[in-house]
């Protein structure tokens, strides 16, 4: 962690809206005039989309299971590791962005499924981290421990499956089989590398359908917010103001000590309220360490 140089991450699985709640941030960025170096879990895969393919293909003619995106053999651990370390230390690291389709690839005069050159940030004021392993820690590297701000978004497993389907379905072209054998290839990792993460958060946000979603697989569409709660875990709740968020948010209320529960609806705004004053507080603190 450093007061100089500020870290901000997003963790959550495929499918579970990390996407979402980084529009949120962007516009609070965009607001407050807030300059964050944005940074893509996707950039620190170990390969591209053809090689990851190849190497699926390896594992499983090697009888391996479940090599997949969510697991370490996959991922550069240890580079992003060092981007989060040099960060907190000076403010600067090394990156690389992840092409995934043909309007992100064109300006690059790359194919889709590619990365970009390794390249140094801009300067910042914090940077900000969105991906599956913002919270990964292991024997080799301690990701989580370097970060000042970390949110986990995590839908109930069946709402997570949906809409990892619809996704998949409608905008990448795979059948329901297709998607499913995914699901299960990830089982192994999810288990071992994505849930872990989330005891080691700060604040999660878990979307709860209160429709049935009993059956992902063969769910028609995705539960909408207004067909939801969010369940708003924070680890250390000294100096969040409850009663101001509860008189924000129409028919929130608090299930435990720690945790605000808020219409599916009013989760953007959530957001907004809750992390606007923590954002502004790392920036405050940043200017105090590097007046002193």
């Amino acid at each position: 962690m450093s007061a100089r140089h500020p870290i901000v991450a997003i963790t959550g699985s495929s499918g579970a809206g990390t996407t979402s709640v980084t529009r949120t941030f962007e516009n609070i960025f965009r607001r407050e005039g807030v300059n964050a170096a944005v940074v893509e879990g996707d950039s620190f895969h170990r390969h591209d989309r053809a090689a990851m393919k190849a190497a699926m293909a390896e594992a499983e003619a090697a009888g391996v299971a479940h090599f997949s995106h969510f697991g370490e053999e996959a991922n550069l651990f240890e580079e992003l590791a060092a981007l989060f370390r040099d960060y907190a230390r000076s403010g600067v690291g090394r990156s690389r962005k992840y092409l995934h389709d043909a309007a992100e690839a064109a300006p690059h005069a790359q194919a889709p499924g590619t990365f970009t050159a390794w390249e140094m940030l801009k300067p910042s004021e914090l940077l900000f981290y969105e991906g599956l392993h913002g919270g990964v820690s292991t024997e080799k590297v301690d990701i989580a421990g370097q970060v000042d701000l970390l949110i986990g978004v995590v839908p109930v497993i069946n709402l997570e499956w949906i809409q990892k389907l619809h996704r998949d379905r409608n905008t990448r072209g795979y059948s329901t089989e297709a998607v499913t054998d995914v699901i299960l290839r990830r089982m192994h990792d999810y288990v071992h590398y994505i849930c872990p993460q989330f005891m080691r958060t700060h604040i999660n946000f878990q979307r709860v359908p209160v429709v049935d979603t009993s059956n992902p697989f063969i769910a028609r569409t995705i539960p909408t917010a207004d067909e939801s709660l969010v369940v708003i875990r924070f680890a250390n709740p000294s100096g969040i103001d409850f009663p101001y968020l509860l008189s924000m948010l129409h028919d929130s209320f608090m299930s435990r000590a720690n945790t605000l529960v808020v219409p599916g609806g009013k989760m953007e705004l959530a957001m907004q309220l809750i992390f606007t004053p923590l954002i502004m507080r790392l920036v405050e603190r940043r200017k105090k360490a590097l007046a002193n």
